[in-house]
């Protein structure tokens, strides 16, 4: 980051020069046009859905021509005047197919009521299995459209995930170990195939700049409770945050950063909790030099659901008016209101009911 992207003082954030400089280079694709995708199965092998739509079909032919040979006696046939099984068949064919020649008719009244309300729905129905790929994606996109309107009414106390890549995975896969419903979660990520992804993974997506305000709006981060801010360049970290935090002045937002010059910029951005990559992965380089078996369980309690796992819980009623080191878990540090205490401080040792505790456990 220039220097001329800086704050030129304390709070202030960076100048609409500087903030139209920076959004010049987001982490977009091309072909990033912002759109809303909703959790989805993997898509069916073409062969397979024509196979399904030709067994229906056949099925529908072979009805109709079992109920014209059951009343075969209300037809009449051209060329002999009787209607065997095979004639059935024709006529059913030739009438689903809306060809009708003419020479096999229904002349009684019970053949002709038949016709009108039984062979002529299946007629249709015939006629939708033939065209169903295009009646089955107007339904799809009528069907998803509906899915993103009630999606948009229900969504409230959300996380949005801003960036999709290595760092947003490994943030999205904690949550889920700490058993936030996937139903919880929205990715917003320019490219398209990371977005189609989302989907498979069974998650929503929002494609789109996330600097840009009509794209965080889209994934509701106005009714977010959580933000996390993990795109690729420090820049555009700094932009989503701006925005994120213009958008929802009471979210936690967690943004990561790759330098450590550039950690106040993300805090003076709004940003509750920031995390440098490139220093954090450094330290933890250099604990392992020193100490192998310590850099293993650095590691250990970086990876959520193996090994042991760092996690934020409330007091219980029985730890309430006890020591943390009463606890059955290993407590680190108490949570009392927006202070975080080491568990070994004067004031930590007696817990509160209204306290969190962050302790250490088996995944």
């Amino acid at each position: 980051m220039t220097k001329n992207d800086q704050p030129s003082g304390p709070g202030r954030t960076p100048s609409r020069r500087s903030r139209y400089r920076l959004s010049r280079r987001p982490d977009s694709d091309p072909e990033s046009g912002s759109r809303i995708t909703l959790p989805t199965q993997p898509p069916q092998p073409p062969l397979r859905q024509v196979s399904r739509r030709l067994v229906l079909a056949l099925a529908v032919l072979v009805a109709t021509t079992l109920i014209v040979w059951l009343d075969r006696s209300g037809y009449n046939d051209n060329s002999d005047g009787s209607v065997d099984l095979l004639d059935a068949a024709y006529y059913a064919t030739v009438t689903l197919s809306t060809t009708g020649y003419g020479d096999v008719t229904p002349v009684s009244d019970g053949a002709r009521l038949t016709n009108i309300l039984v062979i002529t729905p299946l007629r249709v129905v015939f006629l939708i299995i033939l065209v169903g790929t295009t009646l089955e994606v107007l339904t799809e996109r009528t069907r998803q459209q509906w899915r993103i309107g009630r999606w948009k009414d229900t969504v409230r106390e959300h996380t949005v995930v801003i960036g999709y890549g290595t760092k947003g995975r490994h943030a999205v896969a904690t949550l889920l170990g700490q058993g936030v419903d996937r139903r919880e979660i929205v990715i917003v990520d320019p490219q398209a195939k990371v977005i189609d992804q989302v989907a498979m993974d069974g998650l929503v997506g929002v494609q789109g700049d996330g600097t840009r305000t009509e794209t965080l709006l889209r994934a509701e981060l106005a009714r977010a409770a959580r933000v996390v801010v993990a795109p690729g360049r420090d820049d555009t970290s700094v932009l989503v945050t701006l925005t994120a935090r213009q958008l929802n002045k009471h979210a936690t937002v967690v943004a990561a950063v790759r330098e450590d010059e550039n950690a106040p910029l993300l805090r003076q951005s709004g940003a509750d909790v920031v995390v440098t990559s490139s220093s954090s992965a450094g330290r933890l380089l250099g604990m392992s030099m020193l100490s192998p078996h310590a850099g293993a369980v650095m590691e250990d309690l970086l990876t959520y659901g193996n090994g042991l796992d760092v996690v934020e819980r409330p007091v219980t009623k029985a730890e309430a008016g006890h020591s943390p080191r009463d606890c059955v878990d290993l407590v680190v540090a108490v949570v009392r209101g927006r202070r975080v205490l080491n568990y070994t401080e004067p004031e930590a040792a007696v817990l509160q009911l209204t306290d969190r505790v962050i302790t250490i456990k088996p995944a």
